[in-house]
């Protein structure tokens, strides 16, 4: 039996394991390879290891097969046989225990956040705003901080930027910031949102931390499971920005822990590529920092994707396990891509890492793990230990059963729309139309009130002076990037 302060990944060219020790599973990892090179059964191993640890794990199921988590492996074939060549694995078919979720509460627990928690960065990013339209919007999160105006859901956000038109002077030095193409641009971006089924992520109960990191009952770590496989073709804005909502508000709520035998929680981001396109500079910079400081806080951060070339190169700089599937190069564009990929590995003698690269066989990897001291250990090649869990999906009777019996059932199932922006705002208007017809009506108000204002000699003075804040908007976003703008007063 392997040590129980490692996991054992696979075994190597002379049948001994290649394992790394638990307690530098915290300096995050990557799992990369072609299409059907085994990534998913490689993912579904470490989330097992992690699991009979009492570790945690919280993974994007992109292909709808990682649920056979919580189900009895029946190896046979191919697997059988390389189990039985790894005696010292030890290992024992079995369930894992497993909680589902999905944003759209169809096939897991609804997976919910609330507006003011994302906050106005992470939320440009999710709406895909100009400079000037995330202005706008960092303008109205700070009117609702200072107001006491939750924002909980979409239709909050809406009520406020009405209520914004028919008051431009609440915007106070702001006001010029919240332009009519700006307010018209954020509420079509909403609708847009609305209209892919987003509208589901944002609301109460909002998912808490608490739950994702409870142990069960016999000690091993629950695996949460975001079922992604729609997600990602469907919504890929609204997949990434969840990963990277959860990612910093682990950062921001988790305590300092020092070193640790074993981390607290282990991510699996699948599809990494979607946390770094089309992202903003001062979010892709946050975001690194994250990475880099989260360890500390127990929080070990694995990205899965098909090249390390998806990631950034101050993202890969932080990687410590490298688990590095087969690949294929056909142009010279991929075969220098490629000869990027074993030159990020620490070589070994017995083998040339390049060649190796491309001779790969469905389960095999190159592994490059740490070594006690926390150094780069040579790179190996390894067949990757099956799971003791079902390779496949569960059947809509499994994933029904699951549900019912996971301790999260009936917790975050019926949606709660407590009072926030939207009715403290028709409560002050008097019971006046909804702020689904609110804007169009109020569009001419507002673009009356702000043209003349910004004709007075207050509105020209503002006006010079929002070139000043433009310079300084993109430190002030990285300062409210996850929550609003009151830190850690989001949930009131």
């Amino acid at each position: 039996m392997p040590d129980s302060s490692q996991f054992v990944l696979g075994a190597d060219l002379a049948g001994q394991p290649v394992a790394q020790a638990m307690r530098l599973a915290n300096r995050h990892g990557l799992v990369a390879g072609a299409t059907g090179t085994g990534k998913t059964v490689t993912l579904q191993h470490m989330a097992e290891a992690f699991s009979d640890a009492g570790v945690a794990v919280f993974a994007a199921d992109v292909k709808g097969d990682l649920c056979g988590l919580g189900a009895v492996g029946n190896p046979q074939g191919k697997v059988a046989e390389r189990i039985a060549g790894m005696p010292w694995l030890g290992h024992r078919p079995q369930a894992y225990p497993v909680s589902l979720w999905d944003i759209h509460g169809q096939s897991g627990h609804p997976l919910r956040t609330t507006l003011s928690e994302m906050g106005p960065l992470l939320l440009g990013n999710l709406l895909e705003l100009t400079d000037s339209q995330q202005a706008a919007l960092y303008a109205a999160f700070k009117v609702a901080d200072r107001d006491g105006l939750l924002l909980l859901d979409i239709k909050d956000l809406k009520a406020l930027l009405a209520h914004l038109k028919d008051n431009p002077q609440l915007l106070g030095e702001d006001i010029a910031l919240m332009t009519t193409g700006s307010s018209q641009a954020l509420l079509r971006r909403l609708a847009t949102l609305e209209q892919q089924g987003a509208e589901a992520l944002f609301g109460e109960p909002a998912l808490q931390l608490e739950d994702i990191l409870q142990p069960d009952a016999d000690g091993r770590g629950r695996i949460h499971l975001l079922d992604a496989s729609r997600l990602v073709h469907e919504a890929p804005k609204v997949y990434a920005t969840f990963l990277l909502w959860l990612l910093a508000e682990l950062f921001e709520q988790l305590p300092e822990r020092g070193d640790a035998d074993k981390p607290l929680l282990a991510l699996f981001f699948d599809e990494a590529h979607l946390l770094f396109n089309g992202t903003p500079k001062a979010l892709q910079d946050r975001l690194e920092q994250v990475v880099r400081l989260i360890r500390s806080k127990g929080v070990g951060v694995y990205f899965v994707t098909q090249s390390p070339s998806d990631l950034p190169d101050d993202v890969l700089a932080q990687l410590g396990l490298r688990v590095q599937h087969g690949l294929r190069a056909f142009t010279a564009k991929e075969q220098k891509s490629l000869k990027a990929v074993a030159d990020g590995f620490r070589p070994n003698p017995q083998f040339d890492t390049l060649s190796v690269l491309t001779e790969l066989g469905i389960g095999e990897a190159l592994v490059g793990t740490l070594q006690e001291k926390g150094t780069p250990g040579m790179v190996q090649r390894v067949l990757i230990a099956p799971p003791q869990s079902r390779i496949g999906p569960l059947s809509a009777a499994e994933r029904a059963a699951l549900i019912a019996a996971s301790p999260l059932a009936g917790r975050y199932d019926k949606p709660v729309d407590r009072e926030s922006a939207y009715e403290m705002l028709n409560a002050r208007k008097g019971g006046a139309a909804g702020p689904e017809q609110a804007p169009a009506a109020a569009e001419e108000s507002f673009a009356d009130k702000a043209g003349e204002f910004l004709q007075s000699a207050a509105g020209q003075a503002i006006k010079s002076a929002v070139r000043q804040a433009a310079n300084q908007f993109g430190r002030q976003l990285v300062r409210g990037l996850m929550g609003s703008l009151l830190g850690s007063s989001k949930r009131r």
